[in-house]
């Protein structure tokens, strides 16, 4: 088998073609996986953290300076103090449920005198989308306070009418309630669970977390496929490409193969076919073999040629014609069974003797049959 270079050159192309296309299938799914593992750690850790008791929050944060780690986030913590109603903050676009909503933050001092700012709930935007409605104040005086770590945001580059802030950084959140520079703080921030004694008029209730693994993993699942779809496709066409290329080569290499043969009408396949000789004025045909006698048929119009003028085994039997066939030859008539003597030679002009089908074999026993010879 054989295949021309344009077709492997071509099959080459599509090869290359569908490890690229798998390759980068492949590591964009390997990304999307990453995603899924890094988002499914957030949910494990979400979902202990969110479980585990109160503790107190010195016992999980050393000192408010300390940097926040995720490993901690939505862990709850117990502190007492009291709130620093006058620095109360709005954090703006942020909706709650689908609900344009104003976030509010107020800064919770500790019995040590250590900040932590809390985000005590959610009221709706007011009438004039500039400010919140009527925010309701927290609890005076002592405060026994359970809230959950959150991670913060970086400050934000974005200007904010004065009393608000657009991240939940803690920074900002100070400076924007006027907390004197210099008052520790920590650099956490903090969602309320529970207030003791509770507000006269509580905020809207945060939301939970969601718990959402996200469309990460069927993603990295349909990269994957395309990668293995990739491969399948442009392998099926590069093999297309080889066979058809062989199966149009075939049969000219077959041919080439047979040198030039080809199979004559009723022969075998790969039989030579026979070369159309014609004999020059006055060439003899070859006589006879013993196996097969010559045997010619009655030519129209040509006079039977002497019986020993014939040469080789058939010419035997010609040579010795009865007695009452050479009377009846003499007044012009013959006896029934009289002898047809055929020529041993045939007329110049005609072509040497082909091959004989099935047709001529059948008519050749029909005169046969007209014609029967001398008994034996």
């Amino acid at each position: 088998m054989t295949v021309s270079s344009a077709a492997l050159r071509r099959a080459a192309v599509l090869v290359l073609v569908a490890l690229a296309v798998a390759t980068t299938c492949t590591l964009l799914g390997r990304w999307q996986w990453n995603k899924h593992v890094a988002r499914d750690a957030v949910l494990a850790t979400q979902n202990a953290n969110w479980t585990a008791p109160p503790v107190a929050l010195t016992s999980l944060v050393a000192a408010p300076a300390t940097a926040p780690v995720a490993a901690d986030q939505w862990r709850s913590v117990r502190l007492t103090g009291h709130y620093l109603t006058a620095s109360a903050v709005l954090l703006r676009n942020r909706p709650v449920n689908g609900q344009p909503a104003y976030h509010v933050l107020v800064p919770f001092q500790a019995d040590g005198g250590d900040v932590l700012v809390v985000d005590r709930g959610w009221v709706p935007v007011g009438n004039d989308a500039q400010r919140g409605e009527d925010v309701p104040a927290p609890p005076a005086g002592t405060v026994d306070l359970v809230a959950r770590l959150r991670l913060p945001e970086p400050d934000s580059t974005r200007s904010a009418p004065p009393g608000q802030v657009q991240n939940f950084a803690p920074t900002q959140v100070l400076a924007a309630g006027h907390v004197p520079p210099g008052t520790p703080a920590y650099r956490w921030y903090a969602s309320v669970v529970s207030e003791q004694p509770g507000p006269a008029t509580p905020l809207d209730a945060l939301e939970t977390p969601s718990t959402d693994p996200g469309p990460y993993l069927s993603y990295a699942i349909q990269w994957w496929v395309f990668a293995l779809g990739a491969l399948a496709a442009f392998g099926w066409m590069a093999r297309r490409e080889i066979l058809d290329d062989v199966a149009g080569r075939t049969p000219a290499a077959s041919n080439a193969a047979a040198g030039g043969r080809t199979t004559p009408a009723g022969g075998r396949p790969g039989s030579p076919t026979p070369a159309r000789a014609t004999a020059g004025p006055g060439t003899a045909l070859p006589p006879a073999t013993p196996a097969e006698p010559a045997r010619g048929r009655p030519t129209a119009g040509a006079d039977p040629i002497p019986a020993g003028a014939a040469a080789g085994p058939g010419a035997a039997t010609s040579a010795a014609p009865d007695a009452g066939a050479s009377a009846a030859a003499a007044v012009g008539t013959e006896p029934p069974n009289a002898v047809h003597p055929r020529p041993a030679t045939r007329p110049s002009a005609l072509p040497l003797r082909r091959p004989r089908g099935r047709d001529e074999l059948a008519e050749d026993a029909l005169i046969d049959a007209q014609h029967p010879g001398p008994p034996a």
